[in-house]
């Protein structure tokens, strides 16, 4: 049995779909923060495979153990936690509780059950504004440029500390880039409340009509079209790493990059949209927001050396994908 934290948010959900598809059990543990209850049923259409779900929190010990001492959890995918840059500046107290402070909690209870095997969902930027791209995992974790960059680099060295205590531990933390797109099904996908902070959904809310316009935060960094500039992949890539990761999990703490490789632009990312949907999306472009660097991208040879990875969905799978959720979660409102 594999416990999914986080397994009804974006992430988790896609990742929990592979893991059933893959034949594995899974219980999901979420605190519904910022997703609902309904995506557990979306998973099991999709799957066709039923889903233990425990509606909490991994600050929760209490929790924590009656969740292992009954389920027979065998290891762990930890993919709870906060994940805005922008929103991680304005509100560092609530990153560092639900991101550190959990991990620490949802550690201490796989200890205590005698569970050592880990995946963790970390991010590119543990790597700090210094970092040269691409970002190579031998590089030494930099200076993040906010709260949430921190929490995950502080999480990182705690599983690196754990892991030299105790020689049982398997880890492998995986540092995202940026994820997009939805499950080719239309089923499950990102659906943040209010207005988002990625970049996806916010295209997609704006070109379904939900929103007015979207807001490009700098035209005048270093690049190309003066817009911010990332490594977007397909978000079933991304779960489909996860499990990878479990498969191969070793002793001792192992860093893997989840990346395309390559560095799209803000620009060029709604270009892609349009021409993929034929859907315009209106923009203007608005100040810089704090904690955004200008420009990174990954090097994913070790995930394809060590685990088999790479990402194979295209820049027009996630346009397509993003776009056949975001009007299924139009039609789903509209009928409601």
């Amino acid at each position: 049995m594999i416990l999914v934290t986080g397994g009804t948010g974006y992430i988790g959900s896609h990742v929990v779909v592979e893991l059933l598809q893959a034949g594995q059990d899974v219980v999901v543990l979420d605190n519904l923060s910022n997703s609902c209850p309904s995506v557990i049923h979306r998973i099991e259409k999709i799957t066709r495979r039923g889903v233990t779900f425990f509606e909490g929190d991994v600050c929760d010990r209490g929790l924590l153990t009656d969740i292992f001492g009954r389920h027979g959890v065998s290891a762990v995918i930890h993919c709870a936690g906060l994940k805005a840059v922008s929103e991680s500046v304005r509100k560092p107290l609530e990153y560092y509780e639900n991101n550190v402070y959990g991990t620490l909690s949802l550690c201490a209870a796989m200890q205590a059950a005698n569970v050592k095997k880990l995946v963790f969902s970390s991010s590119a930027t543990v790597y700090g504004e210094e970092a040269s791209t691409p970002y190579v995992e031998t590089m030494p974790r930099g200076v993040a440029t906010s709260p949430y960059g921190t929490s995950k680099g502080m999480v990182e060295k705690v599983l690196e500390d754990l892991s030299a205590s105790d020689a049982q531990w398997s880890i492998s933390i995986l540092r995202y880039f940026n994820p997009v797109g939805a499950h080719p099904s239309g089923l499950i996908g990102e659906a943040p409340q209010g207005i988002p902070n990625n970049l996806m959904p916010y295209i997609a809310q704006v070109a379904a009509g939900s929103l007015s316009e979207l807001s490009i935060y700098g035209s005048d960094y270093p690049t190309e079209d003066g817009t911010c500039v990332r490594d977007y992949l397909h978000v079933v890539d991304l779960a489909q790493g996860h499990s990878k990761a479990l498969t191969h999990l070793q002793h001792g703490v192992h860093h893997y990059n989840l990346g395309t490789g390559q560095g799209v632009s803000v620009l060029e990312m709604v270009e892609s949209f349009m021409a993929a949907t034929g859907v315009k999306v209106p923009y203007r472009f608005a100040p810089r927001r704090e904690g955004d660097l200008p420009a990174f991208w990954a090097s994913a040879n070790k995930a394809c050396q060590d685990l088999g990875w790479r990402a194979e969905m295209s820049l027009t799978d996630m346009m397509i994908d993003t776009w056949r959720w975001q009007q299924n979660a139009t039609q789903d409102t509209a009928t409601s």
